[in-house]
């Protein structure tokens, strides 16, 4: 069962079919739960992706849990990481940060779909990043600029491009399960329906 649910126009609240898919996880699902529905604020939930990430550090496995909530106003994020403990906190502790953003300002969504071997007919794609811009977060990418002639030697100061890349995620069906990838463009899909106006 993906951890996706979407239908354009289909506007019921999915908050339940949402707190079944971050149980299912078990990655600290009482925790995570009550982050989102904090920050939903009461609004019902159009759509859903929620990604569980181990990663590996040294002889140590921590894991990191996305979750990104659709409304009918806002986009919501909240990244749930554990952490074994500091100075401050001793104790193995998690951090759940949530941010809510108003779905009038999301100014790009972008899909980009990896399909294999495309000339062996139609099948779903084995990869999908999906990337959404506000305006928070740009990225700058500069090289040294040119010009057509092999023999110049000056300096022609820098070139490059500004890139808003506020949120990104990306998901294969090898690391993360068939459902995954589709789950992410079904989410990406329903995003997109509500910020085209």
């Amino acid at each position: 069962m993906p951890n996706a649910r979407a239908r354009t126009g289909d506007h019921r609240d999915r908050m339940a079919e949402l707190h079944t898919a971050i149980n299912r996880t078990g990655y600290y699902p009482e925790v995570v739960a009550d982050a989102v529905t904090d920050a939903c604020g009461g609004e019902p939930v159009v759509s859903f992706y929620v990604h569980h990430e181990p990663t590996f550090e040294r002889d140590e496995v921590r894991r990191h849990q996305t979750v990104v909530v659709l409304t009918p106003t806002r986009l919501i994020l909240a990244h749930t990481d554990e952490h074994a403990g500091d100075d401050l906190l001793p104790e193995p502790y998690t951090s759940t940060s949530t941010e809510a953003v108003s779905l009038s300002a999301v100014a790009s969504v972008v899909v980009t779909r990896m399909t294999t071997n495309p000339t062996a007919g139609p099948r779903p794609p084995a990869e999908a990043v999906l990337t959404i811009g506000w305006g928070a977060v740009s990225r700058v990418d500069l090289e040294p600029a040119g010009c057509d002639d092999p023999q110049c030697e000056a300096d022609h100061g820098y070139t490059g491009t500004l890139s808003s890349d506020d949120f990104s995620l990306r998901v294969s069906a090898a690391a993360d399960g068939s459902d995954a990838v589709g789950g992410l463009l079904s989410f990406a899909a329903s995003l997109s329906a509500l910020t085209r106006g």
